[in-house]
């Protein structure tokens, strides 16, 4: 997938499915000539505005779905926007998923796996777990 520079159906399906099984039928009826169109200007642009928000195009993909298809695609180079480890980073719940809260995420997860001396993958599961042994 890397070396095409696009996500197929079956890849899609498979991410999405992870991130949110109750997507699955939504996502499912995303055309694979659209998934691969669409994923291909998302991970060739250098625009992260455009980066995050055309993978929304797709039909039952939000802000967090769209973040692990970012995540897995590039080396786990952006981190999956997730209720559990904004928890663990003291954003409130209810806090609106839009382009500001990812990016400011974004580049805070970098700061925190460069500093911790991990990657991206490791801080993702690390924040995660932290909120599910903690979170109330």
């Amino acid at each position: 997938m890397q070396k095409r520079g696009h996500y197929n159906k079956v890849e899609f399906l498979t991410l999405t499915a992870w991130k949110t099984p109750r997507s699955k039928p939504l996502c499912a009826n995303n055309d694979d000539a659209l998934i691969k169109e669409v994923t291909k200007i998302a991970l060739k642009t250098k625009n992260e505005y455009l980066k995050i928000n055309i993978l929304q195009i797709l039909k039952g993909v939000s802000m967090p779905t769209a973040s692990v298809l970012l995540h897995f695609a590039t080396n786990f180079n952006y981190p999956i926007l997730d209720f559990r480890a904004l928890w663990s980073l003291g954003v409130v719940m209810g806090a609106k998923y839009d382009f500001e809260l990812w990016d400011s995420y974004t580049k805070f997860c970098r700061k925190l796996s460069n500093k911790a001396k991990v990657d991206m993958r490791t801080l993702d599961r690390a924040l995660w777990q932290y909120s599910k042994e903690h979170q109330k």
